[in-house]
């Protein structure tokens, strides 16, 4: 993408430019608002917000994109069997705000501070409240170990984050994620970014176009 980044003031319409505008980065536009309405349009566009504390709320769509299909989740042997033992249970949209929360307050390494900032936990807490985000909890021992949540649309689930405060817990909450979205006969889950941690769970890189194609399909209009 060439020229200067598109930019669209609060509250004005709900457009974006086309995903494979986007520059090699992945960053396609800057500003807007973090509406219910512009954010499930951006990601029906395969879309979505990042940004940090003090920065426009700036808008991406990466080529390729990283996605799982959840009948390729790859499960190994040490993680089987922490399953199988019953250290975890789990629930599912108990408690969004303390899973966002914890996803934003986890270290990672390489990062300082957080891009879930008060604006986004307002925004996607709308959206658990319309029925559109969701979250997934792991316990342990009555304590909250782990979780993730991400936005339901069609037969996709967009992840946004996740976090653990005992060991395999993200992964764990994964394992539940996949068996949860083939219930509801969701096919796609969009990981946004390419992480060794996805990767290892059977995650795999789509070129953006194939990407883009699938969510016609899958989200509809």
């Amino acid at each position: 993408m060439g020229g200067p980044l598109p930019w669209m003031p609060p509250g004005g319409p709900i457009w974006f430019p086309l995903a494979e505008h986007a520059s090699a980065e992945g960053l396609l536009m800057a500003g807007g608002d973090l509406s219910p309405e512009r954010l499930l349009a951006g990601y029906a566009r395969g879309i979505f917000p990042w940004y940090g504390e003090g920065s426009p709320i700036l808008w991406w769509s990466p080529d390729p994109r990283c996605v799982l299909i959840p009948s390729r989740l790859h499960v190994g042997d040490r993680l089987r069997r922490t399953l199988r033992s019953g250290r975890f249970s789990y629930s599912v949209d108990t408690c969004f705000g303390r899973v966002i929360r914890a996803c934003a307050e986890a270290p990672r390494p390489g990062q300082d501070g957080t891009w879930i900032v008060p604006e986004m936990m307002y925004a996607y807490e709308r959206l658990h409240t319309l029925g559109f985000a969701h979250s997934i909890e792991v316990w342990e021992q009555g304590e909250l170990a782990g979780g993730l949540y991400g936005v339901l649309l069609g037969r996709v689930f967009f992840g946004e984050s996740m976090f653990h405060t005992r060991s395999d817990a993200s992964k764990a909450a994964v394992v539940w994620l996949t068996a949860w979205l083939s219930e509801l006969g969701v096919e796609l889950v969009d990981c946004q970014q390419t992480t060794p941690h996805m990767l290892r769970l059977g995650a795999e890189e789509m070129p953006r176009g194939e990407f883009l194609a699938r969510l016609r399909e899958l989200c509809g209009r």
